[in-house]
C-alpha cells in the first residue's frame, strides 16, 4: 500500500510539473524598444503632440487551447478622464493569425486580416490613435493587450466604443497577453 501511495504521489508531481511548465501566452513587438518606451512613431499627431501615429508591430505566441479568435486593445489607465483612454480596439482576428504588421491600425490601409474590425478610439475615429499624455505629466502607461477569445466573432462595428468592446471582450476572454509601454512629454 505504501508503495502504491508513493508511486501515485510521484505521478501527481510529474503531471503538475508538466502542466506548470507549459509556455505562457505572451505578446511582443519589434517596434517597441526593450526599455518599453514608445517612440515618436507611436505618438499621436494632434492634441499638441507631433508623432507618426503608427501602430506598432505585434506578435503573440502560445495561445490557450480553445482560442477561436483574438482581439487587440491599447488602453491608457493614467489618462486624466476618470475612465482612462482607449487608443485602439480591434476584434475578430482569426485564430490562425499570430502577428500584425507595423501600421495595421491605419484605417485607410488593409493591413489587418480579413474580417477584423477596428472600433472607435477615444480620439473619435476607428483605428489606432497614438500616445499623447498632457505636457508635463508623469509618463503614462500604455497597455497593449491581445485577448484570446472563446468565440470566432464579436458583434462589433467601427462605431463601437472602447467600453462596449471591453464589455464584449470580458464576456468571452480565455486568456490575455499584455505588454505595457510608457510615454511622457
Amino acid at each position: 500500500m505504501k508503495r502504491i501511495a508513493t508511486l501515485a504521489a510521484g505521478v501527481l508531481v510529474a503531471i503538475s510539473f508538466s502542466v506548470s511548465a507549459a509556455p505562457a501566452f505572451s505578446l511582443s513587438s519589434t517596434d517597441i524598444p526593450k526599455d518599453h518606451r514608445l517612440t515618436e512613431n507611436q505618438v499621436f499627431q494632434g492634441f499638441g503632440c507631433s508623432g507618426g501615429n503608427i501602430s506598432p508591430q505585434l506578435a503573440w505566441k502560445n495561445p490557450p487551447v480553445g482560442t477561436k479568435s483574438y482581439a487587440i486593445t491599447v488602453y491608457d489607465p493614467d489618462a486624466p478622464t476618470g475612465s482612462g483612454w482607449w487608443h485602439w480596439t480591434v476584434v475578430n482576428i482569426p485564430a490562425d493569425i499570430h502577428a500584425i504588421p507595423t501600421g495595421a491600425g491605419d484605417s485607410a490601409k488593409t493591413e489587418l486580416p480579413a474580417g477584423a474590425v477596428q472600433g472607435r478610439n477615444d480620439f473619435g475615429y476607428s483605428g489606432f490613435g497614438g500616445a499623447c499624455p498632457p505636457a508635463g505629466a508623469k509618463p503614462h502607461r500604455y497597455q497593449f493587450t491581445v485577448w484570446a477569445l472563446s468565440t470566432d466573432k464579436l458583434p462589433i462595428d467601427s462605431n463601437a466604443s472602447g467600453a462596449l468592446v471591453g464589455f464584449m471582450l470580458n464576456s468571452n476572454v480565455i486568456a490575455k497577453a499584455e505588454l505595457t509601454a510608457s510615454y511622457g512629454r
